[in-house]
């Protein structure tokens, strides 16, 4: 008997790691990727938290479609350098079919699968290779992340949130790992002076990182992007 998970749709986030079957030490890695998992739960507001599910799958469901998406940055930021992974958030009904083992079915999910499957297929693609994320609402085409949504539960736009997911990924893909560092940094209200400390860095080329790399634009875009409801 299924149990409805209730009376509103569901942001569902699903996550895989990339190239885990080649990693030499898989159960390090399913370590790190489970603190990070936990660690990322504990700073945002979920319904259910991040957790591994099987493998290098992992999942979690969250009330806004926006707090999916500010979730799966920070878990990129704090895995890197050492693990990459790929997100896809669905937006749409959960349903709860087994509450003690914590199994959930719906169109959000379906919705999610869909976005990580059209990421992993983006990413072959010249051009394309920094895609980590994508959003589709239950309504979606079965051959497109950001169909036109319709229908009772409709969610934010595809079009613009996959947009500035796209550029959110492009501008990811150009930082190398101190850049990265420092936003997640920024992101967590880290000062210049305390993240130059952390890296070994100036404070002054700490600074320079956070104008030339756009690093100020990527902490006010995730904000941004985190509102979406």
């Amino acid at each position: 008997m299924t149990h409805p998970a209730g009376d509103r749709p569901l942001a569902a986030l699903l996550g895989d790691v990339i190239g885990s079957r080649t990693a030499e030490d898989r159960k390090a890695l399913h370590d790190a990727l489970t603190t990070a998992l936990t660690t990322v739960s504990a700073e945002v507001t979920s319904v259910d938290d991040l957790q591994v599910t099987a493998g290098d799958e992992f999942q979690g469901t969250f009330a806004t479609v926006g707090e999916a998406l500010y979730a799966a940055l920070l878990l990129r930021l704090r895995l890197d350098p050492d693990i990459d992974i790929r997100v896809g958030v669905g937006w749409g009904g959960v349903t709860v079919l087994d509450a003690d083992n914590g199994t959930q079915d719906g169109p959000a999910w379906w919705a999610a699968r869909a976005a990580i499957e059209w990421v992993e297929q983006k990413q072959s693609t010249t051009g394309f290779e920094s895609v980590r994320t994508a959003y589709r609402p239950a309504q979606a085409t079965p051959d497109a992340p950001s169909p036109d949504a319709s229908g009772p539960t409709p969610g934010p736009s595809a079009e613009a949130v996959n947009a500035a997911l796209l550029c959110q990924d492009h501008l990811l893909g150009l930082l190398d790992t101190r850049s990265r560092h420092i936003l997640e940094g920024l992101m967590h209200g880290r000062t210049q002076a305390k993240l130059a400390e952390e890296l070994g860095l100036t404070r002054q080329a700490v600074n320079q990182r956070r104008k030339h790399d756009g690093l100020a634009i990527a902490v006010t875009s995730a904000e941004s992007l985190r509102k979406v409801t």
